[in-house]
């Protein structure tokens, strides 16, 4: 394989998360434009939304880390090299990051901030 393309990683992904992938996707996309949203209409962040956001995401992430055992062929034992523990400590970011961006939008929409003029 010389040279990378995209679209192999899409069909990768499709393999393994089948109809969950397009979800994921769908709510990635969703709840940045939420977010975005939240920050413009807010004007910057709320400090203790996100710390509780925070403290959500490090569940958030070994939820990703629960996924990706259960989709993939392989557990936490497989783990040989440098490689895998480099893949599996960027799975759990992720989650962590998407879960403190998704939870931070929710509770932003569901209670906003109070308007102080």
């Amino acid at each position: 394989m010389k040279e990378l393309d995209p679209l192999v990683f899409v069909a990768v992904f499709q393999e393994m998360l089948g109809p969950l992938l397009w979800v994921m996707l769908l709510v990635a996309v969703v709840g940045t434009v939420a977010f975005l949203a939240l920050l413009v209409r807010e004007r910057g962040l709320v400090s203790r939304r996100l710390v509780r956001a925070e403290v959500l995401g490090v569940f958030g992430g070994a939820l990703a880390l629960v996924i990706m055992a259960k989709v993939s062929s392989s557990g936490f034992t497989d783990a040989g090299g440098p490689a895998d523990w480099f893949l599996i400590a960027l799975v759990y970011g992720v989650g962590l990051v998407a879960t403190v961006i998704l939870t931070y939008t929710l509770m932003g929409w569901m209670s906003p901030r109070r308007a102080t003029s």
